[in-house]
């Protein structure tokens, strides 16, 4: 199956590591491919040594919005998506997730038709996610679950900064 973890509400790379928990608790082994990240978040950090969960990291330190789109980004979501077909294709992976992969194609560092392509090809037995805000109506057809996380409300609202643990 193919699971897609979108919209513009908190909890979407969260929701994909919790699946990657529980899945890891039934003995399955779990990739966790983070497109545009490179960042040292708590979940990575967490995850360090864990005997069932890989996690990789495709991006740089440097937070990529829409207008600072840089060569490397280009060339690093390019790396990770080759990466992570190769990874689920290579048969030792239960559960694979291409975290922010969504975001990866609306800023134009990937070709949603070569993501599809990768989706096309999900072998039996390999359960997919895709995660990130912007998930085109394309992606959302192609899957088989789709949640969207809605903004309802949020304390950034109120100017409360990034808090060490909770967002990152």
């Amino acid at each position: 199956m193919i699971q897609v973890y979108t919209g513009n509400g908190k909890g979407k790379t969260t929701a994909a590591f919790g699946l990657a928990l529980r899945a890891s608790g039934h003995g399955h082994r779990v990739f966790i491919g983070q497109f545009l990240k490179g960042q040292r978040y708590g979940e990575v950090l967490a995850l360090e040594g864990h005997s069932l969960i890989d996690v990789e990291q495709f991006g740089t330190e440097v937070c990529v919005t829409r207008e600072n789109v840089s060569q490397e980004d280009y060339n690093r979501a390019k790396a990770g998506l080759d990466r992570c077909a190769a990874v689920m294709n290579g048969g030792r992976y239960r559960l694979v997730v291409f975290d922010e992969v969504c975001v990866a194609i609306a800023f134009g560092l990937l070709n949603e038709s070569d993501v599809m392509t990768v989706l096309d090809r999900v072998p039996d037995g390999v359960e997919l996610v895709l995660t990130g805000r912007y998930a085109s109506e394309r992606l959302m057809d192609r899957a088989d679950l789709v949640t969207e996380m809605r903004e309802v409300k949020h304390y950034y609202a109120r100017g409360i900064e990034v808090r060490q643990g909770i967002e990152n």
